[in-house]
């Protein structure tokens, strides 16, 4: 079971990761990766030597090919994994007004939907970081 949890505040240091919710033109963005058929939110793991909001930034151009973007912190969340050890992100919403015609990562494809959809690569992290993001008021 995967127990995912809210913050206000924590330790910069202890973030690993950053997750992007996005949308463009009113529609939502998610990102499909080559191997798998299943869509998600952009994000990934911090690098030595980033601040967690340039992991964000470096993520959704990645795996988005955005280029001109406004972007907000939402919220410090974490997951645990069946008993495993508690990782913690930081959670932001991009609103992105240009994109790269080209992707340069393990990202096959983006899609602009108006729904969320119901194919989710992480079905019990994700809805429930773009709820929060809707409670408060951000999506």
């Amino acid at each position: 079971m995967t127990q995912v949890k809210f913050y206000d505040t924590i330790n910069d240091s202890l973030l690993k990761f950053a997750v992007i919710i996005t949308k463009s033109a009113g529609k939502w963005v998610f990102c499909k990766h080559r191997e798998r058929t299943t869509y998600e939110v952009p994000g990934g793991h911090r690098e030595a030597g980033e601040s967690i909001e340039e992991t964000a930034r470096r993520e959704l151009y990645e795996e988005t090919g955005a280029l001109e973007y406004g972007i907000i912190p939402v919220c410090i969340y974490s997951v645990k994994k069946d008993g495993g050890q508690e990782t913690f992100g930081m959670l932001y919403y991009a609103e992105v007004t240009s994109f790269e015609e080209k992707l340069h990562s393990e990202i096959e494809k983006i899609i602009f939907a108006e729904e969320l959809p119901e194919n989710w690569t992480y079905p019990e992290i994700q809805p429930k970081l773009i709820e929060v993001a809707r409670q408060k008021g951000i999506v």
